[in-house]
């Protein structure tokens, strides 16, 4: 998705073992080809509390960031994408 020279975005997105919604956006992004951090929340741990302390109102999975921005869930993504916000989130 990034321009020869340009660096890929940062993607990071917490999940969950068997979360339907966290399967979906993961999809997704795989189709836009880019590469991204997932972070297995199941057992709790250290990572669901930065996830927590991230995004304070946060008490679903997934929560995707792109370049530091909580962009949400899965319907948030779904969202930008079907609105054509995703590419120029991911490209920035």
């Amino acid at each position: 998705m990034s321009a020869p020279g340009h660096p890929s975005p940062n993607v990071e997105i917490y999940t969950k073992w068997g979360c339907p919604y966290c399967s979906r956006a993961l999809a997704l992004l795989g189709t836009k080809g880019v590469p991204l951090t997932e972070y297995d929340i199941t057992m709790g741990g250290p990572k669901r509390a930065e996830m927590l302390e991230r995004a304070p109102s946060a008490r679903t999975v997934p929560q995707i960031f792109i370049n530091g921005y909580h962009v949400g869930g899965s319907d948030e993504l779904a969202a930008l994408e079907a609105a054509g916000k995703l590419d120029p989130l991911l490209a920035a």
